[in-house]
């Protein structure tokens, strides 16, 4: 792994929501790792066990082995799919796992950032003024790092009728340009459990179908083969209305929410 000078300004004048990320970290911060694995007990053993039943169709333990580095897509209809996710990692794999979060809204207070920061591990994107900031923090991520899981959502926001929409072409230049593989995630159930405009999820089933993992190709390639795969699990969860999604720029791609 590439050795950072950490006396450079660069570094050590990063705000405080910037220096959770293992690109900045010049130690184990054991108290982080506490609350994450804490955070993880509540999600598995409490809020998806007793609130949310959540069910995972797939395994994480090859996917793990084979690819060190990965960008995990999905469907974006709900604040649960990040956590939900998260949720269906086995807890062992979380220090390598990071979520594309929105600045404006996770890092919007002091309460929301930190646990942002040590429950999350969220990559704080700037919908508003820097999004070149973010795109190219993602970018020296997946380039400095030997292993690195990153949750990132290709349509760009929450699905307001809970349709699939087009995706943006970020991710694929993100994998293309790092050479990192994608993997497939579908969330079932995210929209009716807590559809977006609502103050809170509502009980019920979520099922989390592990995909398989794609090589970097253009957006058009991987949106096709993700559409491919998902229309067998949910034959009418894609939208019909033709838009510019996969057209958008990279920038375009940063606004998750």
């Amino acid at each position: 792994m590439k050795q950072w000078n950490y006396d450079n300004d660069q570094w050590t004048k990063l705000p405080a929501h910037m220096k959770h990320l293992p690109l900045f970290t010049r130690h184990i911060d054991w108290s982080s790792i506490a609350l994450r694995y804490a955070w993880a007990f509540f999600l598995k053993y409490i809020f998806f066990m007793f609130y949310i039943r959540l069910k995972t169709i797939g395994s994480w333990k090859e996917i793990y082995k084979k690819h060190p580095r990965l960008l995990i897509i999905s469907n974006h209809g709900s604040h649960l799919d990040a956590i939900s996710i998260a949720a269906s990692i086995p807890t062992f794999y979380w220090t390598d796992l990071f979520i594309a979060a929105a600045k404006d809204y996770f890092f919007s207070n002091p309460l929301f950032t930190f646990f942002s920061q040590h429950c999350l591990g969220a990559i704080p994107i700037d919908r508003k003024d820097k999004k070149s900031q973010a795109i190219s923090l993602i970018m020296t991520l997946f380039s400095t790092l030997d292993r690195i899981w990153l949750i990132i959502f290709p349509e760009g926001t929450r699905s307001k009728d809970g349709k699939i929409h087009d995706f943006k072409r970020g991710v694929s230049i993100f994998a293309e340009k790092t050479k990192t593989p994608i993997l497939f995630i579908y969330v079932d159930g995210n929209n009716r459990l807590w559809p977006k405009g609502a103050f809170f999820a509502k009980p019920g089933v979520l099922k989390i179908h592990v995909g398989a993992v794609h090589p970097p190709a253009p957006i058009e390639i991987v949106y096709a083969a993700y559409k491919k795969w998902v229309l067998t699990l949910a034959p009418d969860i894609f939208s019909i209305e033709p838009e510019e999604g996969a057209n958008a720029n990279t920038e375009d791609t940063l606004t998750p929410g």
